[in-house]
C-alpha cells in the first residue's frame, strides 16, 4: 500500500533499537499496522549538543556512536532529524565542533533538522544545504495568518502548535496541509503560560554546560529544576487534554482533511512507555498486545 501517514518518532539515540525492531515488524507483519503508516523520521539529538532545544538532553556521545546510529536508521530508509531548536543559541556557539560534526556525518541528503532560532537556521542553510529544514512547534505560532505565512517559507514541514489541534475551522482553512505536522500527544497542559519560558531555560542550561566544558569545568550535566508539575505526564495522564489527538480522530478526521504528518512526543520517556505510545497510534487495536510482546522480546533478545 502507498505510504501516506508519516509518524515522526522521538529519540535518535535512546530509542533507535526500538525503531529497528518496529521497522522489521512493519515489514514482516504489515497486517498488524494501521493502513498506510510509515516511519517518516526519528528525531532528537546526541548529547551534549548546545544547539539542542525543547527537552534537556545530557550525557556524552562520541562520533563513532553518532555515525553508527545514523547509518542504522538510514539503511532502513528512515531519516534522522536533529532537534536543533535552542532559542538562545549564540554566534559563538554556531561553531561548536560536536554539533557541526553531527551534521557532517549525516550530510547525505536524506536527513533533516528542526529549527527555531533564525541565527542557527541561517547558519545551517548556508553551510549544510542538503538538509531538509522543519519549522519547530517551539515557535508557538497560534495565529492563522502567521501560520499560513510560515507554510509559504522554504520549509519541508511546519510542526503546528499543539493548541491548534482542535481548532477545526482554522485547520480546515490551512492552505498547505501536506506541509503540516501535528503533535498528537503533548505532555504540556493546553495553553501553558510557562512554555516559552521553559524552552528558554532549557536552552540556557545547554549553553551553560557548553561554556563549562569549554572552560574545562566538568560539573554534573543536570538541568536546573523548572517549576512545572506536568513534566512526568504519561500518555494516559494526558488522554483528556483538549489538545490530544486520539487515534480514531487521527485516522477518521485529520487524515481525510489532508494531514499526512504526525509527531509523537517522548524523547525522555522509557523504551517501555515509548512502545506503548507506538502501539496506541500506529497499530490496529486487536494486535497491540501481541505486537508489544513481539517487539520487546525482539529487542531484549537482540541485546
Amino acid at each position: 500500500m502507498e505510504k501516506k501517514i508519516g509518524f515522526h518518532l522521538p529519540g535518535i539515540l535512546k530509542q533507535h533499537s526500538l525503531y529497528v525492531a518496529l521497522h522489521y515488524h512493519m515489514e514482516k507483519y504489515p497486517e498488524y499496522f494501521r493502513d498506510g503508516v510509515y516511519i517518516a523520521s526519528v528525531y532528537g539529538t546526541y548529547p551534549i549538543s548546545v544547539w539542542n532545544g525543547g527537552r534537556f538532553i545530557n550525557g556524552q556521545t562520541d562520533e563513532r556512536t553518532v555515525r553508527l546510529s545514523v547509518d542504522i536508521l538510514n539503511e532502513k530508509g528512515i531519516p534522522v532529524r536533529f532537534t536543533y531548536t535552542n532559542p538562545v543559541v549564540t554566534e559563538e556557539e554556531l561553531y561548536d565542533k560536536f554539533c557541526n560534526k553531527t551534521l557532517e556525518i549525516a550530510n547525505n541528503g536524506m536527513n533533516e533538522v528542526i529549527v527555531n532560532s533564525p541565527l542557527l537556521e541561517k547558519y545551517i542553510r548556508e553551510n549544510y544545504p542538503k538538509y531538509k529544514i522543519t519549522s519547530s512547534t517551539c515557535k508557538q505560532i497560534e495565529n492563522a495568518d502567521d501560520l499560513n505565512a510560515e507554510l509559504e517559507k522554504d520549509y519541508n514541514l511546519v510542526v503546528l502548535d499543539y493548541n491548534l489541534n482542535h481548532d477545526l475551522d482554522l485547520l480546515t482553512n490551512i492552505k498547505q496541509k501536506e506541509k503540516c505536522e501535528l503533535l498528537v500527544n503533548a505532555c504540556c497542559i493546553p495553553h501553558c503560560p510557562r512554555r516559552g519560558e521553559h524552552y528558554r531555560q532549557i536552552g540556557e542550561e545547554q549553553n551553560r554546560i557548553w561554556q563549562d566544558q569549554k572552560n574545562h569545568v566538568y560539573k554534573p550535566a543536570k538541568c536546573q529544576e523548572f517549576p512545572c508539575p506536568y513534566m512526568d505526564n504519561t500518555i494516559y495522564d494526558t488522554v483528556d487534554y483538549e489538545t490530544r489527538i486520539l487515534p480514531d480522530a487521527l485516522y477518521d478526521t485529520y487524515v481525510p482533511m489532508g494531514f499526512k504528518h504526525f509527531k509523537i512526543e517522548g524523547r525522555n520517556v522509557s523504551m517501555i512507555e515509548c512502545t506503548d505510545i507506538l502501539m496506541h497510534y500506529m497499530v490496529k487495536p486487536e494486535y497491540k498486545d501481541m505486537l508489544r510482546l513481539k517487539l520487546l522480546n525482539f529487542i531484549y533478545h537482540e541485546n
